[in-house]
């Protein structure tokens, strides 16, 4: 196997089966010329964190690869790249404890007025405002896999009217999971959106000018998932209009660029897409690719497989 570093590897090889070798390679080059006669033997390819596609452009050419795995959840941009024949496992898991926290942290600054108190702060502005507490809100989950599902627990102390959205409806061990056909009734009394789903073809722009025109006044749109379910020129207007609020980790384009209008509209708290890159990550991502490596050398089915 592969992996994105030497600091990855010093931690996973001691717990490695008998017969697997972990080996580090510069994916930004050419196998054989990293690896040597090793090449041949490759089965299994973790992908470095912060650039997952342009390392597929170079694995094609590795005759025994199985496997290859991203430490990310999201795997939308791997998808026309993934070599004939090869299984993409996602990093399902990895991330849900940090992208959840920072989806409280997002909702609780911008609905607590922590950027404007940041703001003031820079100009020594004592400048008290009664806010909004994220208490007794009716808040919406829209997804409840690794990260909707993490968000909704997290959600559990605070004491807020919680409403759960899935694809389809259904119920499960919490109770009633609502179908994204229920969407528009539902929308015009919710008072906070978090969004953690993936980004696919049924959930690009979901979140469009229809979807925030049916949320009341001064609804707070959280976004965790992927920039492109929500439409970005939608949200502008509403944030322009001042009638929504928005907390962004993720943002359509991405990187955000320095004179893009999102910068400076109202209402709106953005970061820049750090949901996952914390100190959980790490101990998360190396259980996961441990467990991966015991399940191939026992002939079993990886975890995760979303291709193949």
């Amino acid at each position: 196997m592969t992996l994105p570093d030497t600091d990855w590897q010093e931690a996973l090889a001691p717990h490695l089966p008998a017969g697997v070798r972990s080996l580090v390679w510069d994916v930004d080059s050419d196998p054989r010329e990293a690896l040597g006669d090793d090449a041949d033997h490759v089965a299994y390819v973790v992908l470095p964190y912060m650039h997952p596609a342009g390392a597929l452009e170079t694995v094609a050419s590795l005759p025994a690869l199985r496997l290859v795995q991203t430490t990310s959840a999201g795997y939308d941009n791997l998808l026309d790249r993934l070599p004939d024949g090869v299984r993409l496992a996602n990093g399902a898991g990895i991330h849900d404890a940090s992208t959840s926290e920072l989806a409280l942290a997002l909702a609780l600054a911008k609905l607590r007025g922590l950027d404007d108190a940041v703001r003031d702060a820079e100009q020594g502005a004592w400048r008290p405002v009664q806010r909004r507490a994220l208490a007794d809100r009716r808040v919406l989950v829209l997804g409840t896999g690794g990260i909707g599902g993490a968000i909704a627990d997290r959600l559990e102390p605070f004491e807020v009217d919680l409403v759960r959205v899935a694809s389809t409806a259904r119920s499960d061990e919490r109770g009633r999971v609502h179908g994204v056909d229920e969407l528009p009734e539902l929308l015009p009394t919710t008072e906070v959106v978090f969004i953690g789903l993936p980004l696919t073809d049924a959930t690009r722009g979901m979140v469009d000018a229809a979807f925030l025109a049916a949320l009341p006044d001064d609804a707070l749109v959280v976004n965790v998932g992927r920039g492109p379910i929500v439409d970005t020129e939608a949200l502008l207007a509403e944030l322009r209009a001042e009638r929504l609020h928005a907390a962004l980790d993720v943002t359509d384009p991405e990187p955000l660029p320095a004179d893009h209008p999102l910068w400076g509209a109202p209402n709106v708290l953005i970061a820049p897409h750090v949901g996952g890159n914390t100190t959980a990550m790490r101990p998360r991502a190396l259980k996961l690719l441990r467990t991966q490596v015991e399940r191939l050398v026992a002939g079993q089915d990886p975890l995760n497989v979303v291709i193949g």
